[in-house]
């Protein structure tokens, strides 16, 4: 099924005539003018590799290992799952296909508040994947803080705060589509608590049901407070996602983040922001090593996995080509999208001259930007 689908953009182009309009501009569309959402993967081809010749590559080691507050994580492979909403939309076993799909890989999956299938129900599907809930701050703080309380009771393993939201940026596919969920979809997490709150507003041309649902509920007034707050509140780790200065980062780690994760929401909040992968070496020096760092956004080969490791990160986290993965082929089809990171990604170690991620990481100037060899000339 899989066999004519050798890289994550052949998945792509498979996934997207299988998918409803409406559906696939949700997936594909950026804020504004998309000039992030484009500069996340662009970005990634600015930066070159300089190969290490006549290393013994004949045994590599892909894993990964960290320490957040008191759980140390290793992983098979630095790819883990980025959050994303409402993955029922994709196939109709949703989150759970996904989870499964992570499970095997014995990765990272990072549940979306918005999901459409509830945590409890993505705990029991997961199998050996490694659990994290993804955070959006609602004005109602006792909806949050059930939300963290039932993370912690479903076995998660650290609460994402994102930070970047405190509105939706303006996705105009979505305004113009007059994005709903489908009718037999709703927020799963939010069904127990309040029904307002797994439902999305009508809306009419112009604006989007979730652009709408997020203006009405979202705490717009979210600040370091806030993080304060929750990481008294939480008993698991909290991680800051959505950094994109060093500054930023600094006082995270200084408010009690046990990680932070450099993120401009896949190009879809701020429009003209820079990439991900740009910003990495900025935030790295900033934290120097105090918490883990780790990057998503634009990541669409195990060449950028490479890439990114050689920045600095402790993981990449993917968000589309998962979804492309699961449109085309359920669980299945996920696990072939992190099956190909991490092919691609044992292939540039190999011919890159290095043999473990730990080599990758320091290994001084192993990744250059272009203008590295413009300077000695």
């Amino acid at each position: 099924m899989f066999s004519s689908l050798l890289c994550v953009d052949d998945v792509e182009k498979k996934a997207l005539p299988l998918l409803p309009k409406q559906v696939r501009d949700y997936y594909q569309g950026g804020a504004d003018d998309e000039a992030t959402l484009k500069r996340n993967k662009s970005a990634y081809k600015k930066f070159l590799i300089r190969p290490k010749c006549l290393e013994d590559v004949s045994h590599i080691r892909t894993s990964q290992s960290f320490k957040m507050g008191k759980f140390h994580f290793e992983v098979p492979c630095p790819v883990g799952i980025a959050p994303s909403a409402f993955h029922r939309m994709a196939h109709d076993e949703g989150e759970k296909a996904t989870a499964k799909a992570a499970g095997r890989a014995k990765t990272i999956m990072i549940l979306s508040s918005l999901s459409t299938t509830s945590m409890e129900d993505v705990a029991k599907a997961s199998q050996d994947a490694i659990l994290w809930f993804q955070l959006y701050v609602y004005r109602d703080k006792t909806v949050t803080k059930r939300l963290i309380e039932r993370a912690f009771e479903n076995g998660y393993k650290a609460i994402v705060l994102t930070v970047d939201a405190p509105i939706f940026g303006r996705r105009r596919e979505d305004s113009r589509n007059a994005f709903q969920l489908p009718p037999h979809l709703q927020f799963a997490n939010f069904s127990e608590v309040q029904e307002k709150l797994a439902q999305m507003p009508d809306v009419t041309t112009g604006t989007s049901g979730l652009w709408q649902y997020a203006k009405n509920l979202f705490d717009e007034s979210i600040n370091w407070k806030d993080l304060k707050w929750l990481v008294e509140t939480s008993p698991l780790p909290v991680v800051v996602k959505g950094v994109m200065r060093g500054d930023d980062a600094v006082r995270a780690v200084e408010s009690g983040a046990a990680g932070v994760i450099v993120s401009n929401h896949g190009g879809r909040q701020l429009d003209f922001a820079p990439s991900t992968v740009e910003v990495l070496p900025e935030v790295m020096a900033a934290v120097s090593g105090r918490v883990p760092v780790f990057v998503d956004g634009g990541v669409r080969s195990g060449n950028d996995v490479f890439k990114a490791m050689a920045l600095g990160a402790q993981m990449v986290f993917v968000g589309r080509p998962v979804l492309w993965g699961l449109t085309v082929g359920g669980s299945e089809g996920v696990s072939h999208v992190l099956d190909i990171l991490k092919s691609e990604l044992e292939y540039t170690m190999k011919l890159s001259g290095h043999t473990s991620i730990e080599e990758v990481q320091q290994s001084k100037n192993l990744v250059v930007p272009s203008s590295y060899f413009l300077s000695k000339l």
